[in-house]
């Protein structure tokens, strides 16, 4: 499992992904402010999911600092995942972003892309096209197990499975 994460942290390079330097810079925004504003939720939304980035405007400025100063009081997966997407424009993939930002040591980017490859690998059943919280919780157990076994992050862990469904699947994404 070691090499298939080294192989495909390598490929992840050439996708389309959320840059690993860019999510660092948030999450080093956050820990130090202490929580993100509205502007920064929008500019990690976009260079997350361009397509839902706009509703992160329609969420109050105050709103935005509250939640995301919260996340950070917050026990357990499930309820980090569901405070951020009380926010606009942060359904759990989105909402994962911003968990990994503050801290990928725990945290990983998931998407359609990292639950194929977790099906692939057989961590996890089915197809599925919507996360909610429930659905992170189901996939970030697998992505940490893989990452103590590998010593990889957990967020490492997800850019290689995202990589690796780009790299293995046929036709379009959905």
């Amino acid at each position: 499992m070691e090499e298939f994460v080294a192989k495909n942290l390598d490929r992840y390079a050439d996708t389309q992904g959320l840059l690993p330097e860019r999510l660092a810079e948030f999450g080093e925004q956050y820990r130090e402010q202490g929580h993100l504003t509205r502007e920064q939720l929008y500019d990690l939304a976009f260079e997350s999911s361009t397509r839902s980035a706009y509703h992160v405007e329609s969420n109050p400025k105050a709103r935005c600092i509250e939640v995301t100063q919260n996340v950070r009081r917050v026990e357990g997966d499930f309820s980090k995942i569901r405070l951020i997407s009380g926010l606009s424009g942060f359904k759990a993939p989105t909402a994962s972003a911003v968990l990994t930002a503050l801290d990928p040591g725990r945290h990983a980017v998931v998407d359609t892309r990292v639950w194929a490859s977790l099906e692939r690998l057989e961590h996890v059943e089915g197809r599925k096209e919507s996360f909610d919280a429930a659905d992170y919780v189901t996939m970030i157990e697998p992505i940490r197990e893989i990452a103590q076994a590998t010593g990889y992050s957990p967020a490492e862990v997800g850019y290689a499975l995202f990589a690796y469904d780009e790299h293995v699947r046929e036709g379009t994404l959905h």
